[in-house]
Parts: C-alpha cells; structure tokens; sequence
C-alpha cells in the first residue's frame, strides 16, 4: 500500500528548500540612526503604558499593577533624546 501524502507532489531529498535571504551588512541601520529608532520606540511605548493607566478602572488604581504602570510613566527619557550618538571612523 503506498504512503499517504500530504502534498501533491512528494518532495525529494534532492529538491532544494526555499533558502532564508541573509541580512546584508549594507542594509543595517548605523548605529546613530538604530540609537535613534530605539529611543523613539521607548517613548512611543511609554506613551502608551502612560494611556493605558490613566485609564485604568477604579478598583485597580492602588494595585501592583498600578504600581509598575506608573513606574514606567515616572521615567525620564529627556537624557536619552539629547545623546547624539558619534557617528566613527572620523566621520564625526
């Protein structure tokens, strides 16, 4: 009795598999810009934990989750937005 398949065609060992594209070192953000995204996203993700506490019901205002909501709305990205990371190699 022959095996079942799952496909229509049965894959040899021969057949090659779909290859994953590398990542290219020219197509990496450099490091000031990579600096950049990464505080952003900080802030926009502080934002909404900032939103999502303000509107949090009553019952949960005194919580542990109120608790660590506010922890990271109290924190002070001012520091990090005014680094101007150096740029290397002379190019600064």
């Amino acid at each position: 009795m022959p095996a079942h398949r799952m496909g229509a065609v049965a894959m040899t060992a021969a057949e090659p598999t779909p290859a994953t594209p590398s990542r290219s070192i020219s197509r990496i953000m450099p490091r000031p810009r990579r600096w950049a995204a990464a505080v952003a996203a900080l802030v926009d993700l502080q934002a909404e934990y900032r939103t999502w506490r303000d509107n949090l019901p009553a019952n949960l205002q005194g919580s542990r989750l109120a608790e660590m909501l506010d922890a990271i709305v109290e924190l002070d990205f001012d520091e990090l937005l005014a680094i101007d990371p150096p740029r290397g190699y002379g190019r600064d």
